[in-house]
C-alpha cells in the first residue's frame, strides 16, 4: 500500500510525543500539529520549529494519524473528549507502556466514532523525561512494539509502520496485547521495581568513592516518575506479581546459599545467571 502521510497530530509533547515531533520534522516533509496540556509547552514547540502548528478543532480535521503520547488513563480521557473532532477515517495509535486497557478502551471509542486504532510502544526512552530532553535521534534503532488485533484495519497498520519507518527505528515487533503486558513486566517493570527498592538501602547515601557502572546499571530508573509507573505497574498488576514473586523466589535462593555457608549451591547459583546471559545473543 502506497501511503501518502501528509499530517500528523502529536497530543502530548513530553519526552515520546516531542521526540516524536522532532523526528518527523528532521527526516520528513509531513506537517506535524502539536498539543500539550501546558500550553507553554507547545508554544516553545512551535518556536523551536518542532512543530508546525498548535493543535485545534479545525487542524484535527487534517491529520492522517493522531499518536497520543499520554499516560494511559490520559490517553484514554483524551481520546473519549475529543475522538469526535479527528477527521472520519483517521487512523489513531497511542505510546503506552501497557496495552491490554489501551486496546480495550481505545478500539471501543475509534469504533463509535468511525476512527481506526492500533496500540504502539516505542522501546525508547531516558531517565528524566520532559520536553526539554526531547531528541529527534532517541527512536533510531530502536524496537517498536505495534500490537493490532483481529479487527485492526491494514490501513492503520500500514500508516504506523511508515511512521515507524520515518521515526528511524530498528525492528517492528508485532505481537499480542496479552503477550506484551506479560513480557513488558519482565523487561521493563520489573527493572523499575528492583531500581526503587534498591536505592532504598541505607548504604545508598554513604556510596561516595565506593560506586562505579554496577551501581548505576541498577539504579538508573530509579528516577522514574512515580505518577506515571503507578499507573503502568496497575494496570499490568497480575503479571507484574508474578515477576516480582519470581525476582523473589531468586534472590532467597542467594541469601539462603550465602547463610548456609554453602559454597557450592552459591556457585551454582550464579554460574546458571551467567550462562543465561552469556547464552542470550538477542541484544534488545
Amino acid at each position: 500500500m502506497v501511503i501518502n502521510m501528509k499530517s500528523i497530530a502529536i497530543i502530548g509533547l513530553g519526552l515520546i510525543g516531542g521526540s516524536i515531533a522532532k523526528a518527523v520534522k528532521k527526516n520528513s516533509d509531513i506537517k506535524v500539529i502539536g498539543w500539550n496540556r501546558d500550553v507553554s509547552v507547545a508554544k516553545t514547540a512551535l518556536e523551536q520549529g518542532s512543530i508546525d502548528s498548535i493543535w485545534n478543532k479545525e487542524s484535527m480535521l487534517e491529520a492522517d494519524i493522531a499518536v497520543i503520547s499520554t499516560p494511559p488513563y490520559a490517553t484514554v480521557s483524551f481520546l473519549e473528549e475529543n475522538a469526535r473532532l479527528f477527521k472520519k477515517g483517521m487512523v489513531v495509535t497511542d505510546v503506552c507502556g501497557v496495552k491490554e486497557y489501551i486496546i480495550v478502551e481505545c478500539e471501543r471509542i475509534c469504533n463509535e466514532n468511525d476512527l481506526f486504532f492500533i496500540g504502539g510502544h516505542p522501546m525508547a526512552g531516558k531517565e528524566k523525561g520532559g520536553y526539554f530532553n526531547t531528541d529527534a535521534t532517541l527512536f533510531v534503532g530502536a524496537s517498536y512494539i505495534i500490537t493490532p488485533t483481529e479487527t485492526t484495519s491494514q490501513k492503520a497498520t500500514d500508516i504506523l509502520k511508515e511512521l515507524i519507518n520515518i521515526l528511524k527505528a530498528g525492528t517492528i515487533t508485532v505481537t499480542t496485547p496479552e503477550f506484551h503486558d506479560k513480557v513488558i513486566a519482565f523487561t521493563s517493570q520489573l527493572p523499575h521495581v528492583l531500581a526503587g527498592a534498591y536505592v532504598k538501602s541505607p548504604l545508598c547515601t554513604k556510596r561516595k568513592g565506593f560506586s562505579a557502572g554496577s551501581f548505576m546499571d541498577v539504579s538508573r530508573v530509579a528516577t522514574a516518575d512515580e505518577r506515571l509507573w503507578t499507573e503502568l505497574f496497575m494496570l499490568n498488576s497480575e503479571n507484574l506479581v508474578t515477576e516480582i514473586n519470581t525476582l523473589i523466589n531468586n534472590l532467597s535462593a542467594y541469601r539462603d546459599a550465602i547463610i548456609k555457608g554453602d559454597n557450592s549451591r552459591l556457585s551454582t547459583i550464579i554460574k546458571e545467571g551467567r550462562e543465561i546471559k552469556e547464552c542470550d545473543n538477542l541484544q534488545f
